[in-house]
C-alpha cells in the first residue's frame, strides 16, 4: 500500500501554501485536500501537482509499504 512519507499539509505551509491560498488559487481541488488530510492517497495528477509545488520527486512524498503481514 502507498502512504505519505511527509506531512503534506505542513510541507505545503512551509512552502507558502496554506489552505486558503490553495483553494483560492485553485492549486489543488477541495477533494484532494480532504484526501490528504485523511491520509488517503491522491491521484497521479494531484501527486504531479504536489511535486511541482514542493519541488520534490514522487519518492520524496510517498512510499510503498508491504501490508501482507
Amino acid at each position: 500500500m502507498l502512504t505519505y512519507k511527509i506531512d503534506v499539509i505542513e510541507t505545503l505551509k512551509e512552502s507558502g501554501y496554506n489552505s486558503t491560498r490553495i483553494l483560492k488559487e485553485n492549486v489543488l481541488s477541495q477533494s484532494a485536500m480532504q484526501k490528504i488530510r485523511k491520509g488517503e492517497m491522491v491521484g497521479i495528477k494531484t501527486l504531479e501537482q504536489l511535486c511541482k509545488l514542493l519541488d520534490m520527486q514522487p519518492g520524496n512524498i510517498i512510499k510503498y509499504i508491504d501490508d501482507e503481514n
